[in-house]
């Protein structure tokens, strides 16, 4: 990205910012998703390990997937507001 002048370049900074956040909590998502599918893929034995009467490694990773999504995303809104959000009003005084 070009900086035209000084007046851009803490916008330019809190865009790389937001960018280096919201790649890094993708890449996080996409290796817990494909870790789980190379597991089905190439380890089902271990997931098939019983753990407790009736439930599986398979039973417990599946749902642990759901919730780590929901927790990736609950760090994004919690950085956004704590971070993101006060430099953007910030910059527009």
């Amino acid at each position: 990205m070009y900086v035209s002048d000084k007046k851009d370049a803490p916008i330019a900074r809190l865009v790389r910012l937001r960018w280096r956040v919201a790649i890094g909590l993708s890449l996080a998502m996409m290796a817990i998703y494909f870790g789980f599918m190379g597991l089905i893929a190439f380890q089902k034995p271990a997931l098939a390990k019983i753990v407790a009467p009736g439930v599986s490694v398979a039973l417990i990773a599946g749902p642990s997937i759901i919730v780590s999504a929901f927790l990736l995303c609950t760090a994004y809104v919690l950085w956004a507001n704590k971070v993101y959000d006060p430099a953007v009003r910030d910059l527009k005084k």
